[in-house]
């Protein structure tokens, strides 16, 4: 896997939105945190462009992409949010000239879908970060924008489980890359050419907004197309909002974890500020994760280089 390499001062930096229409004014206040570093700030055309639940065309989204990974005074792709649309995009990427011109590639949520392609299909480590648009919000927390800091300077990070009781204990540590990012949006890959390689692999997924029995159909997905069977652990980040709404009487998360995965024996550790949640801690994709279960932490190599 290419690391990407750290910014500094003076660096150029693109804010682009491959999924749905950013909130304008957080962005803009987002560009002025990234400004007050050194950094030169661009804007790409896809940020204020709307079309319907998508920010413009399939080709306008996808040439800010490209446009951005051609540029080669843009260091860094940052981008403005999620929602839906990046999936639209997979088949017209150039992928070669993202390995030709690798550098950072962050945000998360329905960006999965382009962490995923990015990492197979160009070699590339890439960021699952907080977006622009949340970040521009005025009572972002403080640990959400020092998360950025990542992107200067080769830094490593190790979290501890805040759920440490809720599966099955192991006393010994795995190493391997960490793949995933959202669920609703790993599982919308299987099947395609861009399908998630969870073998030798350690998964992580998290969601917001969906009921316990819409997780339960997922996992259950995952693990009958085989996700599970070569992985090498699973990390469960935040699960926002994931409780019964329609269906009253429900399984829950925890449950449909013991159903789908413990069977198979991995090592799981759950609870982490990673995804939709309060503050989001931006991690690097693609790097070897090291889960230590006599400790309940998660470690993570630094995804620049120098």
């Amino acid at each position: 896997m290419r690391k990407p390499n750290a910014l500094k001062h003076g660096d150029t930096v693109m804010i682009i939105a491959p999924s749905s229409p950013p909130n304008i004014e957080n962005v803009m206040k987002m560009k002025l945190i990234l400004e007050n570093p050194g950094l030169n700030v661009l804007i790409g055309n896809s940020v204020t462009e709307k079309r319907g639940y998508l920010a413009g065309s399939d080709e306008n989204r996808v040439s800010d992409f490209h446009i951005a990974f051609s540029n080669t005074e843009v260091k860094a792709v940052l981008c403005a949010t999620g929602g839906y649309g990046s999936g639209r995009l997979l088949q017209d990427i150039d992928f070669e000239l993202v390995k030709n011109n690798p550098k950072i590639f962050w945000g998360y949520s329905d960006i999965t879908a382009l962490h995923i392609a990015l990492q197979q299909k160009a070699n590339l480590v890439t960021f699952h970060g907080p977006m622009m648009q949340e970040c521009g919000a005025d009572d972002v927390p403080i640990e959400t924008i020092a998360s950025f800091k990542q992107l200067f300077e080769p830094l490593s990070f190790t979290f501890t489980a805040s759920e440490t009781d809720t599966y099955p204990a192991f006393s010994y540590s795995v190493t391997a890359p960490i793949t995933g990012g959202n669920l609703t949006v790993i599982t919308s890959t299987i099947g395609t050419p861009y399908e998630v390689d969870t073998k030798g692999k350690i998964l992580f997924i998290e969601d917001i907004q969906e009921e316990p029995y819409r997780i339960d159909r997922m996992i259950n997905q995952l693990r009958l197309a085989n996700k599970f069977k070569d992985c090498k652990g699973i990390i469960l980040g935040d699960f926002n909002e994931c409780e019964p709404k329609k269906r009253k009487a429900s399984l829950s998360i925890q449950e449909i974890v013991h159903d789908h995965m413990i069977p198979l024996g991995l090592p799981i550790l759950s609870g982490f500020p990673i995804g939709h949640c309060s503050p989001n801690y931006g991690v690097p994709f693609g790097v070897p994760v090291t889960m230590n279960g006599a400790h309940q932490t998660i470690s993570f190599e630094p995804g620049i280089q120098i």
